[in-house]
């Protein structure tokens, strides 16, 4: 390993040290067991629930760190949907870096007041919630209200900053690398739940290997899909300008199965865990049966989990790939789909592609999102994490491992250079 790759390392370590610190770094005012205790209780499935998962389990200690990088994530999504829709982020875009930075400044200005009216939420809905006759939030009034939201926000802003340095810095996205680090954490714990329920004979060395053996099988199946791609062949027509021939060559144009990625799943199981958050706040049997419907692992909720699933997938490949656009680029470039001719019939012909395609990657992320539910219900083995958990893990190892590869690739292309003897001709 070089030096330049092993400090880069050290950084990412080293930064991802200090986010997990500020994790178990409590906010005042709280009541650490009463809240630890909501959230074991009734905060499974609701978007706290959600919350508490990206952040690594810093929203169920009401940390510093509670709010996690998700307000930056939300901002950067919406950021992307607006470059489609509005022409004048788009024209940002394409001005090249100053364009590019400018969006960036804009997603952190979006980013710090989502982190407001989030951690505003969180501190008024907490406040009225109480577990075994204790309140969680012990203080009241304006005055803790507006501490509790300028130390979560802060936290947010400085979590978004670590990542921006993991992601200069250090080796992979710093956003994707922190959400990672988040949830890794919570496989010791689910490791050390199967463990004490073996302990209680609650379960098998039998019911264990079979969980053990559809956890390696998911895993696979998520590596296999995610580098796997529809590769289009691609003919350039030949162009003479001056003396040079351009073009001429034979290429081809890989289009992945789930072009949509983690994306998703996680606006799918938003959308299902608002009315469970509302309805988990209000008395009342009725209100009970409903949050445990939309919170729950029955069928009717993964039917409606699909549904989202399938539904956000093609939405969020309609806003990001446009077959009209890849048409006119081959054609300004002078390459053509061999068999289909340029222009309207290439724009059908990709928008059929893209559209299979499309519907393959939302099957794909359906079964993998529900099949630990599904597990459960069957055999009622506990899984230490669902599959959303699971993509975001293997999508994120499978990004770091490429940019390794591609650094130590380049670091050693460089060292040939420096190393070879390299005469020009002399005339």
């Amino acid at each position: 390993m070089d030096s330049s790759l092993r400090q880069r390392l050290m950084w990412m370590f080293g930064l991802i040290l200090i986010y997990k610190f500020g994790v178990h770094v409590p906010t005042p005012g709280v009541d650490g067991a009463a809240l630890t205790e909501y959230f074991n209780q009734t905060a499974q499935g609701t978007v706290f629930g959600l919350m508490n998962l990206f952040s690594g389990g810093a929203l169920s200690q009401l940390s510093i760190f509670g709010l996690g990088i998700a307000p930056y994530i939300s901002a950067s999504i919406i950021m992307q949907l607006a470059t489609i829709m509005f022409p004048n982020i788009e024209r940002l875009q394409k001005e090249g870096e100053s364009g590019r930075r400018q969006i960036t400044q804009y997603t952190r200005y979006l980013a710090v007041g989502i982190a407001l009216v989030q951690s505003f939420v969180i501190t008024k809905s907490l406040g009225t919630q109480s577990v075994g006759g204790r309140m969680i939030i012990t203080e009241s009034g304006l005055g803790f209200t507006m501490m509790t939201m300028m130390l979560l926000t802060s936290g947010s802003i400085f979590v978004m900053w670590l990542g921006e340095q993991i992601t200069e810095r250090g080796i992979g996205n710093g956003s994707s690398i922190i959400i990672f680090a988040g949830i890794a954490s919570s496989i010791f714990g689910g490791a050390s739940s199967i463990n004490i329920a073996l302990k209680n004979e609650q379960l098998n060395l039998g019911q264990v290997a079979i969980l053990g053996l559809v956890m390696i099988a998911v895993v696979a199946a998520i590596v296999f899909i995610e580098q796997g791609t529809r590769r289009i062949p691609i003919q350039y027509a030949k162009r003479i300008v001056g003396r040079k021939v351009y073009g001429g060559q034979d290429s081809h144009m890989p289009l992945k199965i789930n072009s949509a990625g983690v994306i998703p799943p996680i606006f799918a199981s938003t959308l299902l865990a608002f009315p469970a958050t509302i309805f988990s706040f209000i008395g009342g049997s009725l209100a009970e049966r409903a949050r445990d419907f939309l919170s729950g692992q029955g069928y009717g909720y993964n039917v409606f989990y699909v549904a989202g699933i399938v539904f956000f997938c093609f939405f969020y490949t309609a806003v990001s790939t446009n077959p009209n656009d890849i048409a006119e680029n081959l054609r300004k470039f002078g390459g053509y789909v061999p068999g289909i001719r340029p222009g309207k019939h290439t724009s059908e012909y990709f928008n059929t592609i893209i559209s299979r395609l499309t519907f393959s990657g939302a099957l794909y992320l359906s079964i993998v999102c529900i099949l630990p539910t599904l597990f459960i219900g069957l055999f009622e083995v506990p899984i230490p994490f669902g599959g959303t958990s699971l993509l975001i893990l293997v999508g994120v190892a499978l990004d770091t491992m490429s940019q390794i590869q591609s650094h130590l690739l380049t670091q050693n292309y460089d060292g040939f250079l420096k190393t070879a003897r390299l005469r020009g001709r002399r005339a």
